[in-house]
């Protein structure tokens, strides 16, 4: 088999290089790859790379994930998160191949307290979530051999990440003010890769299995307690580390405005793909015990 994998550099492709190695041979490029084109702003290139490389499948783990950022350069996002998943939809459809992609709870309107399931219907608050959604759409409308699985709150040890930005901060404040009311699952990219070698394994046998899929570690938390559950974690693995933050505030949304709204609720139910697939998803704590236990 050979797998064409897109985003390399970043935290899940990074982690997608060791879990799908075991499949097959691995051609891996990120935005400046020198031997083909990885450049999701260079729409021609990439479907010249689907052709040259003539992978059986394409696993897609870049886009435009400034969040923020996106609300200014629309028109960038939409093409990186939107025409170029398209592109490789109808490259991958055209060879044959499957492709898989990454989306987001962000295709949310974050409202109420239940997760989100697959057939709710989409209703994002920004220009991220838009465009993520137009990309799922354009793929399910190009390719019938796609596996999408949405996902949230990623984290994982290489890179920045929530918790590291939080075990900063508790190094330089006495008192840090942490947001309590969007709800979610932090949930690894090591997972997210695991999951994806998994499931293309089983797609390649049971092609009738492609489809949308939503993808966390299972439980629930709210940033202000994920950011306690840090400290604490961060205390038990490093006594020595000097933690200067004695004091850990919950406030609302409102105390930390920005130019993308953010959902509320980022809960999704995963019970779709652990019944089709065979997978019990582990709890959302365990996973940032062993990043931190990683990284201190």
């Amino acid at each position: 088999m050979k797998i064409l994998l897109f985003g390399k550099g970043g935290q899940v492709g990074w982690e997608l290089q060791r879990s799908l190695a075991p499949l097959g041979e691995i051609v891996a490029l990120d935005f400046d790859s020198k031997d083909h084109c990885g450049d999701f702003s260079n729409l021609t290139g990439l479907a010249d790379t689907v052709r040259n490389v003539k992978p059986d499948v394409i696993v897609n783990a870049a886009a435009h994930t400034a969040v923020d950022k996106a609300e200014s350069e629309a028109e960038l996002a939409r093409t990186l998160n939107a025409l170029a998943p398209g592109v490789l939809a109808q490259e991958a459809a055209r060879a044959g191949a499957w492709l898989v992609h990454y989306s987001t709870d962000y295709v949310f309107d974050g409202s109420g307290t239940r997760p989100w399931t697959e057939t709710d219907t989409p209703a994002p608050l920004n220009v991220y979530g838009q465009t993520k959604l137009e990309g799922e759409q354009l793929i399910q409308a190009a390719c019938p051999q796609h596996l999408i699985l949405r996902t949230s709150w990623v984290y994982a040890a290489r890179g920045g990440n929530f918790a590291k930005t939080m075990l900063r901060l508790a190094q330089e404040r006495e008192r840090l003010t942490v947001i309590d009311d969007q709800f979610g699952a932090p949930t690894g990219a090591e997972l997210l890769a695991d999951v994806t070698a998994h499931a293309i394994r089983q797609l390649r046998q049971r092609p009738e299995d492609a489809g949308l899929y939503h993808l966390v570690a299972s439980g629930e938390t709210n940033w202000h307690a994920y950011a306690k559950y840090v400290l604490a974690q961060a205390r038990l693995l490093q006594p020595a580390l000097l933690i200067k933050a004695s004091e850990v505030v919950p406030v609302p949304s409102t105390a930390f405005p920005t130019p993308a709204r953010r959902p509320h609720n980022s809960r999704l139910d995963t019970r779709k793909l652990q019944a089709t697939f065979g997978l019990s998803l582990p709890h959302w704590q365990p996973g940032v015990a062993r990043m931190l236990a990683e990284t201190l």
